[in-house]
């Protein structure tokens, strides 16, 4: 089995609850004597906003490097990281790294093609709603991906940054959210991706009125299947 996994960490936030999911991954499938070792590092979270809003995606990719190379040292056979804005990167990250990469975007096209969803919404930042990160993954499968309207994405937006990365949440971003995921469902979305490690903070199964496909859960579960098929 694979004995020692590493996880990239980007948002504090988004990592420590990685680490908790990734932690009830294990003791799902292992008894409490075969659980891996966790090994988390991070860049400084400025780092890659300002590499972000300087659309500067080679930075982006050297400094996840930088964590994968630092977890190697560590002892860590494989990584991975949480959060989904920076997944862009995780390509350019892997060019040059001493450890592979679990990718959390395959596995969650995967995971909705298994269920036959033809018609999924998503939920996190502008940068992941509106962009490629998951749209070409699940389009190549036959699955329509649906961003929220130009409003509510920019709400996203402001909750994730203003709020969410930093652990808090006030009441009337919780209900917006859940205002956005009903505005989904009333277009025909099938499910919805949780394409923000944070957003689990606010917004959970029994909650929602659609399927939901948090990322990071699946991200886990793969990285904890990848693990035990390494007997």
């Amino acid at each position: 089995m694979l004995k020692h996994i590493g996880i990239v960490g980007v948002s504090p936030e988004g990592a420590a609850l990685f680490y908790r999911q990734l932690s009830r991954a294990a003791s799902h499938v292992l008894p409490p004597n075969e659980q891996p070792v966790f090994t988390l590092h991070n860049e400084p979270l400025a780092q890659y906003i300002d590499a972000i809003r300087k659309d500067d995606w080679h930075a982006v990719g050297s400094l996840l490097r930088r964590s994968a190379e630092m977890l190697a040292r560590c002892g860590a056979r494989v990584c991975m990281t949480p959060d989904n804005i920076v997944q862009h990167g995780v390509y350019l990250a892997e060019a040059g790294s001493p450890i592979p990469w679990i990718t959390m975007t395959d596995l969650v096209a995967s995971a909705i093609a298994a269920d036959q969803r033809k018609k999924v919404g998503i939920i996190g930042t502008k940068l992941v709603t509106m962009a490629s990160t998951y749209q070409t993954k699940l389009g190549l499968k036959g699955i329509q991906v649906l961003a929220p309207e130009e409003q509510e994405v920019e709400l996203l937006d402001e909750i994730i940054f203003g709020e969410l990365i930093y652990g808090t949440a006030r009441p009337e971003s919780r209900a917006a959210i859940h205002s956005i995921i009903n505005n989904l469902c009333k277009r025909g979305c099938e499910g919805v991706v949780i394409a923000c490690s944070e957003v689990p903070l606010v917004l959970t199964q029994d909650s929602s009125p659609v399927r939901l496909y948090d990322a990071v859960d699946i991200l886990a579960e793969g990285a904890m299947k990848f693990a035990v098929e390494q007997r």
